[in-house]
Parts: C-alpha cells; structure tokens; sequence
C-alpha cells in the first residue's frame, strides 16, 4: 500500500455528506428570499411594522435564540467526541441538543398561544404574515430536525452503524437550522 502525498493529507475535509452542503446552500437561498421580500414589504410601510412588532414579546425571542445557540454549542460537542471515538458522551450531546430543540420547540409554541391570545393571528397584518411564516417555516425545519437528531442518534447507538460522516451531516443540517433562526430573530425582534 502506497503512502498518500503530504499534501492530500494535510487537505482540509468538509464535514459531512456533499448533499447535505447543497440542501444547505439552496435552503439558504431560500431563506434569503424570503428575508428580501419580508424587508421590501417592511420597507413600504415601516411604521405599520413597527406598530405591530410591540406585540411581541423580545425575550421570548432572546431565550429561543440562546436555547438554539446551546444546541449548535452542544451538537458540536458532540461531533467532537465522535471523531474521538466517545460515544457515549457524543450520545449525551445529541440527547441534550434533542432537549433543548425540544425546549425550543414548547417556547415557540407558547410564544404563538401568547399572540394569538392578544388577537395576533396571520391574517391580521402584514407583520404577523411574515411573522408566523418565517417562524413557522423554522419550526417544520427543525421538525426535520429531530428526525436527522434520530439518524445520529441511531448511527451513535451501535458500534456496527457507526458513521462519522452522518454525525457530521446531522450536525451541519443541525447548525443550519441555527443559523436561519438568528437571522430570523434578527428581522422580527431586534430590527427597528
């Protein structure tokens, strides 16, 4: 067996299945369009918008915004102890990025209760179209996104599935969801 050139050694690898970096490239895309047409229509009436954005609630925005930056931090975790061969405790990390996408999940949904209660639905403005839109898009991602925590919960559990590349591609999808919410908490929340 020939030894591989230092060079392709030494080459930096993507984490995860190719694929899941072209769902990733064209979800982002996605997003971004939508985010455009949400700051057009912002833009045609910003001060409708701002009215209505004294309906939500910023902490409830702020707390889902740290409870998804502590599971990218804890699915992290995770790979990194799969690339070291504990798997146990990469099992922990994807058990404990489960909970807090659950605590997530439970959040949002009460933040949704809490502004339909105020009469806060997605017909009463165009805010709160794009409102429950963006975040409800979000949610259905992050469904998918406990069935790909399942996948690397169940590549994890047994010594014979164990693959590192479909941690790393559960971990990307995972980071992906992440990131949009930052965006999304960005235009809903925080800008004025």
């Amino acid at each position: 067996m020939s030894a591989m050139p230092q060079e392709k050694r030494d080459a930096p690898v993507t984490p995860g299945q190719p694929d899941m970096w072209v769902l990733v490239l064209f979800e982002a895309f996605t997003f971004s369009a939508y985010f455009v047409v949400y700051m057009i229509w912002r833009a045609r009436n910003p001060a409708a918008y701002l009215q209505a954005q004294t309906h939500l609630r910023p902490e409830f925005g702020l707390i889902n915004t740290l409870v998804l930056l502590a599971s990218s931090w804890s699915i992290a975790i995770c790979v990194t102890k799969a690339r070291a061969g504990q798997y146990a405790a990469a099992l922990r990390y994807v058990f404990l990025t489960l909970l807090l996408g659950a605590i997530f999940l439970v959040s949002k949904l009460y933040e949704w209760s809490f502004e339909m209660h105020q009469g806060m639905y997605f017909g009463t403005n165009d805010f709160f179209m794009f409102y429950y839109f963006l975040t409800g898009i979000h949610l259905l991602h992050m469904l998918m996104g406990f069935v790909v925590l399942g996948v690397v919960i169940y590549q994890l559990w047994s010594p014979q599935r164990r693959s590192q590349e479909i941690v790393e591609t559960g971990a990307t999808y995972w980071h992906m969801i992440d990131f949009l919410w930052v965006i999304i908490f960005a235009l809903l929340y925080v800008m004025r």
